[in-house]
């Protein structure tokens, strides 16, 4: 009896060892950061910039573009822009000191003034964004931003939640703005909110080189107050179709031409796509990609309030 009442202990705790297994996503520690330098156009004010990446500690070349180094994830809506000649950056994601923890990623929504012959003509909102996936460069122009983010990266696993630890500032502003640069600041109704989601996606390309996905699983987590560092918070990955579940909201839809946000990535062909979400996956379904995005404004592009912060950290996924 005594033996028996051992061995059920053991396999109790076993179970529970395997069901709090986490794994800590490559950099997902955000010890390590490349850093790089643009130097801007002069016709732009001429300044040399510093942009980080999530990567192998190094410097990048100033004013090359950049692709994802020694095996990081992680893309940033850090860019280097490069649009009829003129040079132009934007810096939104930072590495800061995430206190007896190290360094962590600080993501923030600002304001880019682009200023000619010493006017300033041109103001745009970015947000602070950090994703699995890389940002195809230089970017070239400023229409449809989504587009140049190859969002995602190959994965077969089927985790139960993401964890990570997080810190909340936000502008303190009742409503956003819509700042494009070629129209007038638009009031946008509405708390500007931090945010972070996993997207699981069962993905496949046909002939003429369109991606189309079915969602496998889905975690979509916005803050809407400030908060203190937050520590090993767990949200639980939600599979197959959660349209009709307590835990869906209407931003949660599938990604596609009438979603308010869609995302992209790059074919066989070497081209930039519209990832196709066409329906929801049996809840037992293997996924072939996983996004994870972190963003500090949740309204889409140019969409948000200056200010907004979210600092993250120890970014794991549970099985």
């Amino acid at each position: 009896m005594k033996k028996t009442i051992c061995a059920v202990l053991l396999a109790m705790s076993l179970g529970q060892c395997v069901f709090a297994q986490s794994e800590l996503l490559k950099f997902g520690d955000f010890e390590r950061w490349i850093t790089r330098e643009v130097k801007e156009s002069a016709l732009v004010g001429g300044k040399l910039r510093t942009l980080y990446e999530v990567g192998p500690t190094q410097t990048w070349p100033r004013n090359k573009a950049y692709k994802n180094q020694g095996g990081s994830p992680w893309g940033t809506s850090n860019v280097y822009a490069k649009v009829a000649g003129v040079v132009k950056s934007n810096e939104s994601v930072y590495p800061d000191t995430h206190p007896n923890h190290g360094k962590c990623a600080k993501l923030e929504t600002n304001i880019v003034k682009c200023k000619a012959i010493g006017i300033i003509n041109i103001s745009v909102l970015a947000a602070g964004s950090l994703f699995t996936g890389e940002m195809v460069e230089p970017i070239t122009s400023s229409s449809n931003p989504m587009s140049k983010m190859n969002a995602g990266i190959a994965f077969t696993k089927r985790p139960k939640a993401l964890q990570f630890d997080y810190k909340v500032k936000l502008s303190g502003e009742a409503n956003r703005i819509r700042e494009t640069g070629f129209s007038k600041t638009k009031k946008i109704e509405g708390l500007d909110q931090c945010e972070a989601l996993l997207l699981l996606q069962k993905r496949w390309e046909d002939s003429d080189g369109n991606i189309h996905a079915k969602r496998v699983g889905t975690m979509w987590q916005r803050f809407t107050s400030n908060s203190d560092w937050k520590h090993a918070q767990s949200f639980s990955i939600h599979y197959g179709d959660i349209s009709r579940s307590d835990y869906y909201k209407s931003y949660m839809q599938l990604q596609d031409e009438q979603a308010a946000r869609v995302y992209y990535a790059m074919n066989s062909k070497g081209k930039m796509v519209m990832v196709k979400e066409e329906g929801w996956a049996d809840a037992d379904e293997t996924p072939t990609h996983l996004i994870i995005y972190f963003n500090s404004s949740h309204g889409g592009a140019y969409i948000g309030s200056p200010g907004n912060t979210l600092w993250i950290d120890n970014v794991k996924l549970v099985y």
